[in-house]
C-alpha cells in the first residue's frame, strides 16, 4: 500500500511494539497528524467475544463529554406533538411516510442519524433493507427508538455516538477531532472505553479487550494500553 512522505515521517515517531498510555497515545496522534484539514480521531477496539452469538453482542450508545466535533444531521420519524418537539430540539428533517417515499424514490441519504418514536417503527421498518446495511436503522439499544424524540435529538447533537461490533469483533468509533487537543481526546476515549467495559457480556470468556488502536484520518495507528479499563 502506498504511503506518502508525511505519513512515513509521522510513523517514525511511533514505536509499533509499545502499547502507550492513553494520554501519551493522544499526544502522539495530535503531534503526528499532518493533513491540512482537521482530522477525525478514531478508536478501533478488538474484543474477545464472538459477535455471531446473540448473547455476546456488544452494542450501546454514549454521549461523549466533548462531543465528536462533527455536525450531525438528524432525521426524525414522528407525528403531531412529537414531530413539533423534534423540530424544536434541532432535528434537521422531520416526517413520516413522506420521508419514507423520499428515501425510496430519490435514494436520498442526506442524514447521519435516524431517530423514531415507537409508533413509527411500522413505517420505518419498510426502509430496513436500505437503512440496515448503512448502519442507520434506529434501535432501542442505541436510544434512537424512543418516546422522547426531542431528548434523543439533543443527545445526538451534543455528541452521542453508537458503538457496535462489526463481523470481525471490532468496534470502530470517532472520539473527536485533532483540534480538540490531547486532554479532551483522553476524556472522550476514557468515556467510550468505560462504556464498552460496562457492556461486557456475561458469557464472554478470557481476555475481553484484545487490542485498542487510535488513529487520525490520515495518520498512522497508535496502540493504546487497555490495562486501566479492565
Amino acid at each position: 500500500m502506498f504511503r506518502g512522505k508525511k505519513y512515513k515521517e509521522s510513523a517514525k515517531q511511533i514505536d509499533r511494539s509499545v502499547q502507550y498510555e492513553t494520554a501519551d497515545a493522544m499526544a502522539l496522534i495530535c503531534k503526528t497528524a499532518s493533513a491540512k484539514f482537521d482530522e477525525t480521531v478514531e478508536l478501533h477496539v478488538k474484543l474477545g467475544v464472538d459477535s455471531r452469538h446473540a448473547d455476546q453482542q456488544v452494542r450501546g450508545a454514549i454521549v461523549l463529554p466533548h462531543g465528536t466535533g462533527k455536525t450531525v444531521r438528524v432525521l426524525v420519524f414522528a407525528k403531531g406533538d412529537k414531530a413539533e418537539a423534534a423540530r424544536a430540539a434541532g432535528a434537521d428533517y422531520v416526517g413520516d411516510m413522506d420521508m419514507v417515499e423520499k428515501i425510496q424514490k430519490e435514494n436520498w441519504f442526506e442524514f447521519d442519524v435516524v431517530v423514531a418514536s415507537p409508533d413509527m417503527m411500522g413505517v420505518v421498518g419498510r426502509l430496513g433493507k436500505v437503512l440496515g446495511p448503512k448502519g442507520l436503522m434506529p434501535s432501542p439499544k442505541a436510544g434512537t427508538v424512543t418516546p422522547d424524540v426531542a431528548k434523543a435529538v439533543q443527545e445526538v447533537k451534543a455528541g452521542k455516538i453508537e458503538y457496535r461490533l462489526d463481523k470481525t469483533n471490532i468496534i470502530h468509533c470517532p472520539i473527536g477531532k485533532v483540534s480538540f487537543g490531547p486532554e479532551k481526546l483522553v476524556e472522550n476515549c476514557n468515556a467510550l472505553m468505560g462504556a464498552i467495559a460496562k457492556a461486557k457480556p456475561a458469557t464472554a470468556k478470557g481476555q475481553y479487550f484484545r487490542s485498542c488502536v487510535a488513529a487520525s484520518t490520515m495518520g498512522p495507528g497508535v496502540k493504546v494500553s487497555t490495562a486501566k479499563y479492565v
